[in-house]
């Protein structure tokens, strides 16, 4: 039951879940592309240039944002 002043949301439950774990995503990508640096800066370390940055972090940021927008596009259930 509705009242005058009920409010009406522009999203529903599943866009917010969607939103959530696209948030989630993101999250772990970018957690994963981090590190890698040197405590030396005269010594140079190849693990900047490894799979887990340079391929799967990158991916999972992209498919963490293709969640976003489907969370948006997709049409909330009432």
């Amino acid at each position: 039951m509705k009242g005058k002043f009920a409010p009406d949301f522009l999203f529903g439950k599943k866009n917010y879940q969607l939103m959530i774990v696209g948030l989630l995503v993101i999250g772990v990508g970018f957690i994963l592309m981090s590190g890698g640096g040197s405590e030396d800066p005269e010594v140079f370390n190849d693990a900047m240039y490894n799979f887990r940055r340079i391929r799967i972090a990158p991916a999972l940021v992209l498919i963490g944002f293709g969640i976003e927008i489907w969370a948006i596009l997709t049409k909330p259930t009432k």
